[in-house]
């Protein structure tokens, strides 16, 4: 058993308190208002006595000593209940004084006690939540892997190797495309852009750093349809930066990999609305007012949903269910679940 941790902010809380009292002033020094003005009745008292009996002549007042006991009384008790009242008020005046020493105390005694509880918890609490968190993206991504669709004919090549889109359709004559002399297309002269590749593209770079995050990107803009994809997502990114909106910021909910195969297939409506992950309130209430107010946003927004439609319906043929969870996690996708939440596309 580890021994609890010393209290430092305890004998610290007990310091100040220690020299607030010795900056008070004595419970018993000094003569308050009500003691001064107790001895300015008592004083009053008796020269009024004295003068009584000055101008009273002698033998009038009665003889004996009940008489005599009378007199006594009758002079002294003012005094006294003068007095009285006064001690009363002094009393008073420390008994609240000692109230207001020891509410100070507990309220010290208090605070030493919350900040030492929060110096001892708040380490093992957010070490909790990141032990938590690490392990649910763990948990998505083994079931997205167990699930993944398998080919039961044949054998799907690795990430890097397969061709990220399906096979485009054979071109037709008519179509304004530059051809070589010998009839083959311009851009079947390079090899297809790999699955793994157009996922990194469309993170875009972390950092000028990330060579590879750039090798990636400039490998799929020579592929035309994601090329279009690519920029058309650069300018929805940059615009929403320009409200602080960052898909760095946002924690989207993980949708399940054939959440996204349904929405490729034409399936629209509640059925898919969990595609649209984004909970944050504030970057979706500054998306709203931005495509109400500038109409540049707005037609930049719907031709970047456009484009992720119709790429990703052609991606989602040959990727797996695990390759689908990735591509759903990077900026592009991001951005694609906060516009398509604010537009209705999940409606």
């Amino acid at each position: 058993m580890t021994e609890p941790a010393p209290n430092h902010s305890a004998p610290s809380a007990f310091a100040r308190l220690s020299a607030a009292k010795a900056g008070m002033p004595s419970k018993g020094s000094g003569v308050s208002s009500a003691e001064r003005m107790a001895l300015f009745l008592s004083v009053l008292w008796l020269a009024l006595v004295g003068t009584f009996f000055l101008l009273v002549p002698a033998g009038e007042g009665g003889s004996g000593t009940l008489s005599a006991v009378m007199t006594l009384v009758g002079i002294f008790l003012p005094v006294a209940m003068i007095w009285v009242a006064a001690v009363t008020a002094r009393t008073a005046r420390e008994m609240r004084a000692e109230a207001q020493e020891l509410k100070s105390s507990v309220e010290a005694m208090r605070m030493a006690w919350l900040a030492q509880q929060s110096a001892r918890n708040a380490p093992s609490v957010e070490r909790k939540l990141d032990e938590i968190a690490a392990s649910a993206r763990q948990t998505e991504t083994a079931v997205a892997t167990f699930a993944s669709r398998r080919d039961t004919t044949a054998t799907q090549p690795s990430a890097d190797r397969k061709a990220a889109l399906a096979t485009p359709r054979a071109s037709t004559p008519g179509e304004d495309q530059p051809t070589l002399a010998l009839g083959t297309p311009a851009e079947e002269l390079h090899a297809p852009v790999s699955v793994k590749d157009f996922i990194l593209a469309l993170n875009f770079p972390d950092n000028a750093d990330d060579r590879e995050g750039f090798r990636a990107l400039r490998r799929a803009l020579e592929d035309r349809t994601m090329a279009k994809l690519i920029r058309a997502a650069q300018d929805v990114l940059t615009l929403l930066s320009q409200d602080g909106i960052y898909m760095d910021d946002l924690r989207p909910d993980r949708a399940k990999p054939d959440l996204w195969r349904r929405f490729a297939t034409g399936e629209r409506g509640r059925e898919v609305a969990a595609l649209g992950g984004v909970r944050d309130r504030s970057s979706l209430a500054l998306t709203v007012g931005r495509m109400r107010q500038d109409t540049i946003f707005r037609d930049a927004a719907h031709h970047f949903l456009r484009q992720f439609d119709k790429t990703f319906s052609e991606f989602e043929k040959n990727a797996t269910d695990q390759e689908v969870a990735e591509l759903a996690d990077t900026r592009t996708a991001r951005a694609f679940m906060l516009l398509g939440r604010v537009t209705g596309t999940f409606d």
